[in-house]
C-alpha cells in the first residue's frame, strides 16, 4: 500500500440512499449479501432518501451526524456505502467518522481480490485495484509537503505524491501487457476450436444463480461453487458430449451485478471475451428469486456491453426445487424454437430437457437429411462414412443408394469442396431432385 488510511475491521455499519435523481438504484438486500460475501460483520443500516447526493459528504449533514452516533455507539470499525463516492467524499468522511470508509466499487474489488485464484485473475484484480487508488492517492500524503531541500537532503524535485502516481503507471502498463498475452493466448484457443468445428458454450448470469453448481452437475467437475455472491471469479473450461452434436466445450464464468464497475468490466476483458465468443449462452437464472426480471435485466446491459448482446441465448432457469408445483420443462416460441428450461442443478432435475435444448440450438447449424449417392460417387460416400455423418443408408435397385446425413455445415461444404461437388454439380453427378430447404437437404 502506498500510502495510510486508518485501519479497518469487520465491524461495519452500512449506509444506503434512495437518490431521486439516479436513473438507476441499487438494492440494499444485495448489498448486504455483498457485505457479508466480503466478510464484513453489518451490525447497523442507515437508509434514506435524497433528491441528490451531497457534494462533500454524498449523505446531508443530518445523516451525516447519525452516522457518526452509530459509528461510536457500535464501535464500528468500517462504513460501506452502497454507492459510488467521489475520492473527496470518501476523504471527507474518514475525516468526520474517523475510521475507513469504502464504496460499493471498493468493496466489489475486495470481494474479486479474495476469490482469485490464478495468476491470470489476481492481475485482473491488482489492474482494476491499482486503477481506482490511482484517483485516492492524494488523501494518504496531505500531511506531506514536497521534499525538503538542503545539503544532503534535496531530493528528485517529485513530491512523494507524484513518486507514487509515477509507480502506479509503470505497474499498471505493466499487468496491461501481461493481460494482453493472455488475451491474445485465448484468442489462439479460441480459433483452434473453431478450426476444429467444436462448438462452444458459455454460462453467464447473475452472481449466485447456481452456475457453478451447474457446470459441476454437466462436467462431474469440482469448481468451488457455494451460496455466495462472486463465488467463482476464475474461468473454467470443460469439454461435454452434447447428443446428436457431439464434442463441446463448456464455460463457467464470473457472475454479473447490477451496475457492475466499468474498471472491472475492462480488467477482466480478456476473461469475458470468452462468453463474447461463444456459439451459445446459457443465461442462468435464479427462478426462486423475486427479483428475477431485474437481473436479467442487468445481465444483458453487461452482455451488450462486451459485445455478446446478440449471441445466441437459451435461458436456464435454475433452482426449481424452491418453487412449489414446477416441474423441469421446455419453453418454445410461436416457431417451436426452445427459449427456456426450468432445472435444478443441485437436484440434478431436467438436464435430459437442458441437453435436448442444447442440441436444437446447436443443431441449427446442421445439414440433415438424405443424399442419393449414385454410382461414381463412392470417394463422397467414404468421406461420409469418415466424418461420422451417416445415419442410415438404403440401398436402390438402380445400384445407387440413399443415406440419411447429419453433420456440421462447414464440414459437408468442405467435403463437396475437397471431392469437386457443389451447387449443380451435385445434380450433374445424380443427385437429382436435391434442395436445399433451410439446413436440410431433402429429396
Amino acid at each position: 500500500m502506498f500510502f495510510e488510511r486508518p485501519e479497518s475491521g469487520e465491524l461495519s455499519v452500512l449506509v444506503h440512499l434512495d437518490i431521486q435523481n439516479l436513473s438507476q438504484s441499487n438494492d440494499a438486500r444485495e448489498f448486504e449479501e455483498l457485505s457479508l460475501s466480503a466478510g464484513a460483520d453489518p451490525i447497523a443500516l442507515l437508509s434514506g432518501a435524497r433528491a441528490s447526493p451531497h457534494a462533500k459528504f454524498f449523505i446531508g449533514t443530518g445523516k451525516l451526524d447519525e452516522l457518526k452516533t452509530l459509528v461510536v455507539e457500535n464501535k464500528a470499525e468500517l462504513v460501506i456505502f452502497n454507492h459510488s463516492l467521489t475520492p473527496g467524499q470518501e476523504r471527507n468522511l474518514e475525516h468526520e467518522l474517523k475510521c475507513r470508509v469504502l464504496d460499493r466499487t471498493g468493496l466489489i474489488l475486495d470481494i474479486f481480490a479474495q476469490r482469485a485464484r490464478t495468476h491470470e485473475g489476481k492481475l485482473q484484480v491488482e489492474l482494476a485495484q491499482l486503477r481506482h487508488m490511482s484517483t485516492r492517492l492524494v488523501r494518504g500524503w496531505t500531511h506531506l509537503e514536497r521534499q525538503k531541500g538542503g545539503i544532503g537532503l534535496r531530493g528528485p524535485g517529485e513530491t512523494q505524491l507524484e513518486t507514487d502516481r509515477r509507480l502506479l503507471r509503470a505497474r499498471i502498463k505493466t499487468i496491461e501487457k501481461r493481460l494482453e498475452k493472455v488475451r491474445k493466448q485465448r484468442a489462439q484457443g479460441r480459433r483452434s476450436r473453431a478450426r476444429s468445428d467444436i462448438d462452444s458454450i458459455s454460462l453467464v448470469g447473475y452472481t449466485n444463480a447456481g452456475k457453478s453448481t451447474l457446470f459441476n452437475a454437466l462436467t462431474s467437475s469440482e469448481v468451488y461453487a457455494e451460496d455466495q455472491l462472486f463465488a467463482t471469479l476464475d474461468p473454467t473450461m470443460r469439454r461435454i458430449e452434447v447428443p446428436n452434436i457431439g464434442p463441446a466445450i463448456i464455460a463457467d464464468t464470473v457472475g454479473f451485478i447490477s451496475h457492475l464497475p466499468h474498471r472491472l468490466v475492462e480488467a477482466f476483458r480478456a476473461t469475458l471475451e470468452e462468453a463474447a465468443s461463444a456459439d451459445l449462452l446459457l443465461h442462468v437464472v435464479d427462478s426462486a428469486d423475486p427479483e428475477r426480471l431485474r437481473n436479467v435485466e442487468q445481465v444483458q446491459e453487461v452482455l451488450t456491453e462486451i459485445g455478446a448482446g446478440d449471441i445466441q441465448q437459451l435461458c436456464v432457469f435454475n433452482k426449481t426445487d424452491l418453487l412449489q408445483n414446477m416441474p423441469p420443462r421446455i419453453d418454445r416460441d410461436e416457431n417451436g424454437k426452445p427459449i427456456a428450461v426450468w432445472v435444478s442443478a443441485i437436484k440434478n432435475q431436467g438436464f435430459d430437457l437442458l441437453y435436448r435444448a442444447v442440441s436444437e440450438l446447436l443443431g441449427e447449424k446442421l445439414c440433415s437429411g438424405c443424399l442419393r449417392i449414385a454410382s461414381g460417387m463412392e470417394r463422397l460416400r467414404a468421406r461420409l462414412y469418415q466424418a461420422k455423418a451417416v445415419v442410415g443408408e438404403t440401398y436402390l435397385d438402380d445400384g445407387s443408394s440413399e443415406i440419411k446425413i447429419r453433420l456440421p455445415e462447414a464440414d459437408f461444404n468442405r467435403i463437396l469442396a475437397s471431392e469437386s461437388f457443389a451447387g449443380d454439380q451435385l445434380q450433374w453427378a445424380g443427385i437429382n431432385g436435391t434442395e436445399k430447404s433451410g439446413n436440410n437437404l431433402l429429396i
